[in-house]
């Protein structure tokens, strides 16, 4: 590429400019540029000239309107070595633009402000960035185009050590990097403003024809689910949820592709609840759950639902991690992996040290998932999406469908389950004592099954327990194996065929049952 003899610059992330724009100086440059950007470089002392003065006319429409003129486009596209051309910028006296510095309106960074309202997404659509930087693209023969500030150092290095000037193998790459830069930022706009039209259109019934998606990595992962599988990891920047994809990890080794994915499930559960509540995390299913007065007390009645399940365990919270609840996990726990909640107080960091291994994770701005949040469920060639399971049942929404009818404290329990049960693998049954889980069936093929594994974990505490179904009961089989457990009240979804035959069968073992008349598969 021939020497570099004028450059636009026109940057919303000034970070390293300085250093950038001094060596275009020093090699005679001429610069143009708007706004902040141009007052920048003259509080430099370096000479610039705005672009409107060059194109003859002034910003407009509160700046929507001032590079998007023949003058800078005509510099960008022309093709120095055609003739009509460059007589055509004579002409119209356009002169020849070899440089580009641009990077554009913080648009990921607005929408991912929390109550951020649509005007304001609006007006940090950039409009003039992404038309110079595509210009400048497609002629990167002629133009050298600079979107991303890290870029600086390195072309300060080769534009000092080559005249001015920068190859053709770096002005080539630079353009590639636009051209990712800017369809990562049209799909993040595009996936802003569908996800609103998204959460009507589900109201409605109804999803878009196109479903365009964008995510950047986090991270390399040492391997997959196995360690013959590589992967990686990628959050969606425009989700404004607190989860694993923002949480920052505090100390501990590296993560690992099924830590993320217990994480996740760790840290969803305890979402659900407002008050102290804890969870133990297996394999995505909780082997143990509990809401108490304490995190600390949370966690015990936790870890006590199934002990050796719980070795190797992700751990959750929904609080703050103190040094009490610190002295409790290390004195109780076999051996923890994770341990993530939405903050961690100094001294139990300190206590946590003894580990290093253990990974902690702090969740920011911790809060319930909202409505519009989208599930994602990849398939081969394709991919599942629906809204998130959200929905929530509460006592007035229970239908006792038995002659026995469940006491206060057993709609406490019921409730409790009926969430928990949520968050397990499908067939789920869960086996509650008060706000705690005693016994967790997850993942069988029959719920006859499930309530069989709840029950052998659960052993004598199912003696006056609850129960939990995320689905009905197709039988009564799963009905006289509770009966066998002692379980003195049941929480199911209800419209089975065989409903009349479930509710016969707990009206002769004197069981309370209600139904909620909505499901909780996961799969």
């Amino acid at each position: 590429m021939a020497k570099i003899k004028r450059a636009l610059i026109s940057v919303s992330d000034k970070t390293g400019l300085d250093d950038l724009v001094k060596t275009l100086n020093e090699f005679g440059v001429e610069m143009l540029s708007t706004g902040g950007t141009a007052k920048r470089i003259k509080d430099l002392g370096i000479p610039v000239k705005d672009v409107s003065e060059y194109t003859g006319f002034p910003e407009m429409m509160n700046g929507r309107v001032k590079t998007l003129h023949p003058k800078i486009h005509g510099g960008l596209l022309a093709l120095r070595d055609n003739e009509s051309h460059m007589g055509q910028a004579k002409e119209h006296k356009i002169e020849m633009i070899d440089m580009v510095i641009v990077n554009l309106y913080p648009f990921e960074k607005t929408v991912a402000k929390e109550g951020v309202k649509l005007e304001e997404a609006i007006e940090n659509i950039d409009i003039g960035g992404p038309s110079m930087l595509r210009s400048a693209a497609k002629n990167h023969k002629s133009v050298a185009v600079i979107t991303n500030p890290a870029k600086y150092p390195d072309i300060i290095k080769e534009l000092k050590s080559s005249d001015g000037s920068l190859s053709e193998a770096t002005i080539n790459a630079l353009a590639i990097e636009v051209f990712k830069r800017t369809s990562e930022y049209d799909s993040a706009i595009y996936s802003y403003l569908s996800k609103g039209a998204a959460s009507e259109e589900t109201a409605a019934g109804t999803f878009p024809k196109q479903l365009n998606l964008t995510f950047e990595k986090v991270q390399d992962l040492r391997y997959g689910e196995n360690p013959h599988q590589t992967a990686a990891f990628y959050k969606d920047p425009s989700s404004r949820e607190s989860g694993i994809c923002n949480a920052r990890q505090l100390q501990g080794k590296e993560l690992s592709f099924n830590n993320i994915i217990d994480l996740n499930a760790a840290i969803e559960i305890v979402k659900d609840f407002d008050k102290p509540a804890a969870s133990v995390i297996k394999h995505t299913n909780p082997c143990g759950a509990a809401v108490a007065n304490s995190l600390a007390q949370a966690y015990l009645n936790a870890l006590s639902c199934d002990r050796l399940s719980a070795f190797g365990s992700i751990v959750g919270f929904n609080g703050k991690v103190d040094e009490k609840l610190a002295e409790v996990i290390m004195k109780e726990a076999d051996f923890v992996e994770c341990i993530i909640a939405p903050s961690f107080e100094s001294d139990a960091q300190d206590m946590f040290l003894k580990k290093k291994n253990l990974r902690l994770l702090e969740v920011p701005n911790f809060k319930k998932t909202q409505k519009g949040e989208m599930d994602y469920k990849r398939v081969v060639g394709g991919i599942l999406l629906q809204d998130m399971d959200l929905k929530v049942v509460t006592e007035k929404d229970l239908k006792v469908v038995t002659k026995a009818k469940p006491t206060k404290t057993d709609i406490d329990s019921l409730l409790f389950g009926w969430i928990i049960v949520k968050h397990v693998k499908s067939n789920a049954i869960v086996i509650c004592d008060g706000t705690k889980t005693v016994g967790i069936g997850a993942g069988q093929m029959s719920r006859v099954d499930s309530v069989i594994i709840a029950c052998r974990k659960a052993k004598e505490k199912t003696r006056g327990a609850t129960l939990a179904s995320d689905a009905f009961f197709p039988k009564r089989d799963a009905i006289d194996q509770a009966h066998k457990a002692g379980i003195t009240s049941i929480i199911q979804p209800g419209g089975s065929k065989g409903d009349e035959e479930i509710i016969k069968a707990c009206d002769e073992y004197g069981i309370s049952m209600v139904f909620t008349g909505a499901r909780h598969f996961k799969h």
